[in-house]
């Protein structure tokens, strides 16, 4: 996934003139949803203790160097580090949510045990 992400990631950001401005705006628009990407809470921090994750400080400075690179190759400008958004990993999500779980959830529910 990451490589194939990466990819998608230089492609589009050092296409097109067109292209590259909307990576860019998605960017900037996305961005401040990474930070909640490296907070932890008591599920998570009981796996670490018991050697079943990694942790999380391990993985954001992989993270961060991963994507300097990509959006290096992408020519993409990366965000400067503002407030995360949080919430997401209590249970607090937008009405947007709602949403995208009833698009997800259409063929189950129009078609119940359905297979295919």
């Amino acid at each position: 996934h990451l490589r194939h992400s990466a990819e998608w990631v230089v492609r589009l950001g050092d296409g097109t003139e067109e292209s590259a401005e909307r990576m860019q705006s998605a960017v900037e628009r996305l961005h401040p949803y990474t930070g909640e990407l490296f907070l932890s809470d008591e599920p998570h921090d009981i796996c670490v203790a018991a050697s079943l994750v990694p942790a999380l400080p391990d993985l954001e400075n992989a993270w961060r160097d991963t994507l300097s690179n990509v959006f290096s190759m992408a020519r993409l400008v990366q965000p400067e580090e503002a407030v995360a958004l949080t919430g997401g990993r209590m249970g607090r999500h937008t009405e947007d949510l709602g949403f995208l779980l009833a698009d997800l959830q259409y063929m189950q529910r129009t078609y119940p045990g359905a297979e295919w």
